[in-house]
């Protein structure tokens, strides 16, 4: 994955799994659920990647 200050958590859900994750600050970058658990890591390790760049140091 990645470096960043990014946090998630995983919990069984009625319907699934549902996920989300935090920026250092703890505020919620993303929600989500899905139906299995490895759908539902797979879909935090890419919103990882795709909101990283907003949190990358400036050149």
């Amino acid at each position: 994955m990645t470096d960043q200050p990014f946090a998630y958590s995983l919990a069984h859900a009625e319907r699934g799994w549902s996920w989300s994750v935090y920026d250092e600050d703890g505020e919620t970058v993303a929600t989500g659920l899905d139906l299995s658990q490895s759908d539902a890591q797979a879909a935090v390790e890419a919103t990882i990647r795709r909101v990283s760049w907003r949190y990358a140091p400036s050149a």
